[in-house]
């Protein structure tokens, strides 16, 4: 018998595919979407106790198309034209192609027309498949606030005359790098929340590997697909080690390895190998190998710094940014030294993205921590604790300044 966990894997798989067959058959992603959810509601109510069907994509997608066609028979109805509308309604459909077009759907879910924020909100719940509740309480923000989003980027959508097709050689170069960082975003804000109390939203970690993987499927030979999955999978094998049973979060230095997911850094890893003796080396299979790098370490002592500061290194020629330039650094103090990381983020601190960043005083406090100033790392802890708008990063940054007090009374001086 299939459980209801069964079908809503099976579901939350299926839901981009149906979406998109009803977008490129009927045109209106606001309805079509509205058609798909009633589908799936249908499927989720039925299939538990009936049992899934011989082809669950078209029984979804024949559903989904009728409730389309209801939909616009009721609104031809309202526009009093009932007799019109039912000689000119199309026919039932027949189930839809096996084409898949979830990759034509994340294309338009990340239209150049939209904002950051609204590709990532219509990807989740156009392709993910997220409820707008789920969406808003993975980010923390109101769900009004998520479903303005994703109604002014359907409307934005619908203005700009988009078609349900793939764009151009040029075109899908252009948008597939507006795709990744769309799922680099998703998977970063579930790994290391940037606010709440939660150090990690797994919902949202997860489901940006399930995306990605789903993508590798369909661009198997594109380079920067690849290395975006592995990175994923080898920065989330740490996920298991990175907090403690009271939910705080353990530094990489800290973790006990044997909980890290071996399977998901052999995985990741072979991908990375394979993928960087294939194609043309981009930013995220960099990154990647940077993690293979510190994955592959049996302790944190036996870690190849020279290695990771070549391929930071690489990395900033590439795709400079300004966390690249703090990991770079970080890496520069493992290699040379404390001081000389210092030096560095000296030089380094008034760059744009960098400046009163709550990272950058976290990378000071421990460089100085190493470097065995305890009262300047103990004072940087603490403002990179007022910073950071993370609870649970917070409690860490605090629980280090607290290391560092004075044996025997309270620190000297403000902090």
């Amino acid at each position: 018998m299939t459980t209801p966990t069964d079908v809503e894997r099976l579901l939350r798989e299926l839901a981009p595919q149906i979406l998109a067959s009803l977008v490129r058959r009927y045109g209106d992603f606001d309805t079509c979407e509205d058609a798909t959810q009633e589908a799936l509601l249908a499927a989720a109510l039925q299939w538990p106790a009936a049992g899934t069907p011989a082809n669950p994509r078209g029984w979804l997608t024949t559903v989904a198309a009728r409730r389309w066609i209801e939909r616009w028979r009721q609104e031809a109805a309202r526009r009093r034209r009932e007799e019109t509308a039912a000689a000119l309604a199309p026919p039932d459909p027949e189930p839809g192609p096996a084409a898949d077009d979830t990759l034509t759907l994340l294309l338009l879910c990340c239209h150049p027309s939209l904002t950051q924020a609204s590709q990532v909100a219509l990807t989740l719940r156009a392709v993910g498949g997220l409820t707008t509740a789920e969406i808003a309480r993975a980010f923390l923000v109101p769900e009004a606030t998520v479903a303005q989003r994703i109604s002014r980027a359907k409307q934005r959508i619908k203005a700009s005359g988009a078609e349900f097709r793939m764009p151009s050689e040029a075109e899908r170069a252009e948008r597939l790098g507006a795709v990744l960082q769309v799922l680099y975003l998703i998977f970063n804000e579930g790994y290391t929340a940037s606010s709440g109390p939660a150090l990690q939203r797994v919902e949202l970690s997860g489901e940006a590997i399930r995306l990605t993987r789903q993508l590798h499927r369909l661009l198997p030979t594109d380079g920067e697909v690849a290395g975006l999955l592995a990175l994923m999978l080898l920065t989330d094998a740490r996920r298991p080690a990175r907090t403690g049973p009271d939910g705080a979060l353990v530094p990489l230095a800290e973790q006990d390895r044997a909980r890290w997911d071996a399977q998901a850094i052999a995985e990741g890893t072979e991908l990375i190998t394979r993928t960087l003796a294939s194609a043309p080396i981009g930013p995220y299979q960099l990154q990647a190998a940077i993690a293979a790098v510190h994955d592959e370490a049996a302790r944190f002592s036996d870690t190849d710094w020279d290695q990771i500061l070549g391929l930071y290194e690489h990395l900033g020629r590439l795709a400079p940014g300004p966390m690249v330039e703090l990991n770079r650094i970080v890496a520069v103090a493992m290699v040379h030294g404390p001081e000389a990381g210092l030096a560095q983020l000296a030089a380094a601190e008034a760059r744009p993205g960098l400046a009163g960043h709550h990272r950058l005083d976290a990378v000071r406090a421990h460089l100085l921590e190493l470097a065995g100033d305890r009262e300047a790392a103990r004072v940087a802890y603490r403002q990179a604790a007022r910073r950071t708008l993370s609870l649970a990063e917070q409690r860490y940054l605090e629980s280090r300044a607290a290391r560092l007090r004075p044996a025997g009374g309270q620190a000297p001086g403000p902090s």
